[in-house]
């Protein structure tokens, strides 16, 4: 069992910054992706920003040039810098890690609103 716990959500106004931070109750060695999902109201879950075997990363063609995901291996934890923030960035964040199982955990969330 893994436990993900998300901090740093919050309201800004458009064109602000946040970071969010995931930390993660076992190591992120040795693991498919760890990565971060966003949830609008009325949408589907969708890919944000994530980490993959070999230290790829994928970015939503939406975030790319203002969001930046980095790790901290040490403390099993993982960021998401977000800057030049949209209305649109509104959004639930889920913080995810896939073991090699293929297995999904999620974090409880954290709720970004940007205003306008």
């Amino acid at each position: 069992q893994v436990q993900l716990v998300e901090s740093g959500g919050g309201l800004v106004q458009a064109g602000g910054s946040l970071r969010l931070s995931c930390t993660a109750s076992r190591s992120t060695f040795s693991i498919n992706a760890i990565g971060w999902y966003r949830q609008a109201p009325g949408k589907q879950r969708e890919l944000v920003a994530r980490f993959t075997r070999g230290g790829r990363t994928n970015y939503a063609d939406s975030v790319k040039g203002r969001f930046a995901i980095s790790r901290n291996n040490a403390n099993n934890t993982v960021y998401l810098q977000m800057n030049s923030l949209r209305p649109e960035d509104t959004a639930v964040y889920y913080c995810n890690l896939e073991n090699l199982a293929g297995y999904n955990y999620w974090g409880q969330g954290t709720q970004v609103t940007v205003s306008s």
